[in-house]
């Protein structure tokens, strides 16, 4: 018995592939062009090339969301780890000195906002290189730090904070955070969401409501930023946030609203001793996705 004569099976582009996970991460072939730079056109066209490839259908679209279709959710596995060993590969011969592991930490909204983001993008550029991440509270960091059980740290530093450690890479301004249309600002005495003792905002935060002779209860004591922010979603509560956390669920609170004013606060990125390669190329990459966040909000 004889077999059928076949073609060789194509070879699926690795570029192509890059822009199918952006767009499944993303859930948006606009904000995936803007990813891998390229036009939208330019990535429909590539997705279309790829889906003749393959012989189905990637993704479902609607006028508002892009969802995979379960031929989609396959391939995005298979993408994932070609892409990976592809990195892996040519960082063996173009970076074999970066290697290692390099101790991370962060304050919890940072954590929870930017990291996973910061970290995949890290670990797709320097795939030998093991950033082992730890999150608690800013004096929590500083303290592991100078103990050597960090390798470097971003901290928050609270409003009005005058100091030269480290170097400061992103300013903010904090607000009181409040359910849309919400009416927890309106009782009396002020119910608060906020961290346990440690954390840079907590101190300033209530020195103002008490400067203002604002009473107030803590309703909601917690050391993660999504227990404050769920108390405040349910109008449980009104909470000190950066106000890039507030989420279309969510509103600033001030003046006109009885709350005072928060100010502004900075974040630093503090290096120890070890000053290796691999440390720089971790602080170089955060520095980077700050500047890149700094920059989509300009």
């Amino acid at each position: 018995m004889t077999l059928p004569f076949r073609q060789p099976l194509p070879l699926l582009d690795n570029d192509v592939l890059r822009t199918f996970v952006a767009i499944a991460e993303g859930g948006s072939f606009s904000a995936a062009a803007d990813q891998v730079l390229r036009t939208p056109s330019a990535v429909s066209m590539q997705i279309k090339k790829l889906e003749e490839q393959l012989n189905t259908v990637l993704f479902l679209r609607d006028a508002r969301s892009v969802t995979l279709t379960e031929g989609g959710e396959t391939l995005l596995s298979y993408a994932r780890r070609m892409i990976a060993l592809s990195n892996e590969a040519v960082g063996r011969f173009r970076m074999p000195d970066m290697k290692g592991v390099v101790r991370l930490g962060a304050p919890d909204d940072i954590g929870e906002r930017f990291m996973p983001t910061i970290l995949r993008r890290f670990a797709e550029i320097y795939p030998a290189i093991m950033v082992d991440m730890t999150v608690d509270n800013s004096s929590g960091l500083r303290r592991r730090l100078s103990e050597q059980r960090l390798d470097l740290t971003l901290v928050n530093c609270a409003p009005g904070t005058v100091t030269t450690e480290g170097e400061v890479i992103h300013t903010e301004q904090l607000v009181w955070a409040g359910a849309k249309c919400g009416t927890a600002h309106l009782r009396e005495p002020l119910p608060v969401s906020i961290w346990e003792d440690g954390c840079c905002w907590r101190a300033d935060a209530l020195a103002r409501l008490e400067r203002d002779k604002r009473p107030y209860r803590i309703a909601y004591l917690s050391a993660h930023t999504m227990a404050q922010r769920a108390a405040v979603v349910a109008d449980l509560a009104v909470a000190p946030l950066p106000r890039s956390y507030l989420t279309s669920d969510m509103m600033a609170l001030g003046a006109k609203h009885g709350m005072p004013d928060l100010g502004s606060f900075e974040v630093r990125l503090l290096t120890g001793t070890e000053r290796s390669d691999p440390v720089k190329a971790v602080a170089d990459s955060v520095r980077f996705a700050f500047s890149e966040m700094v920059g989509m909000a300009a």
